[in-house]
């Protein structure tokens, strides 16, 4: 992800519904994705019933459970969230791969914004930089959400 972000836009969030899944593997640095997606979301007005967190095992099975999510809830946006670490193999490349793929493939089926917000990252370190060091990833996925969202309501005029 590059460092140069676009502008911020202003978008109040009150009238948003926003789904979040995150994965359990990698739980503490996920649980800080968490937090500080909630957190920034709350702070652009999306009220906390409007907000459902789904927890499921790892990154590839967020796919899954942002189609059945948006199956069950009307939704206008889900972010996914989770975090793999480069290993000894490629499968954290494999994962990665399939869970963009997949999330991308159930936002347009669906209709509806998915925000991949699953940090892919060569260590530990570069993980903890992006989700508890200076590097606010989570308030980054949380200002796109928002962003697509208003951009759903836009065109459902």
């Amino acid at each position: 992800m590059s460092l140069a972000a676009p502008q911020q836009l202003a978008v109040n969030g009150a009238a948003f519904s926003v789904g979040i899944i995150a994965a359990r593997y990698n739980a503490g640095l996920v649980d800080a994705l968490v937090k500080q997606v909630e957190t920034h979301l709350r702070q652009a007005g999306v009220k906390e019933k409007k907000i459902t967190v789904v927890r499921v095992p790892g990154a590839n099975e967020l796919p899954s459970a942002a189609q059945l999510l948006l199956a069950r809830r009307k939704l206008d946006v889900v972010v996914a969230l989770g975090v793999i670490i480069r290993g000894d193999t490629i499968h954290y490349q494999l994962v990665a791969e399939a869970s963009q793929q997949g999330l991308q493939r159930v936002s347009l089926d669906a209709r509806t914004p998915v925000i991949v917000g699953v940090v892919v990252a060569e260590n530990q370190q570069q993980a903890e930089d992006r989700c508890h060091g200076s590097i606010n990833r989570g308030a980054e996925f949380a200002r796109a959400a928002l962003e697509m969202a208003a951009l759903k309501h836009h065109f459902s005029r």
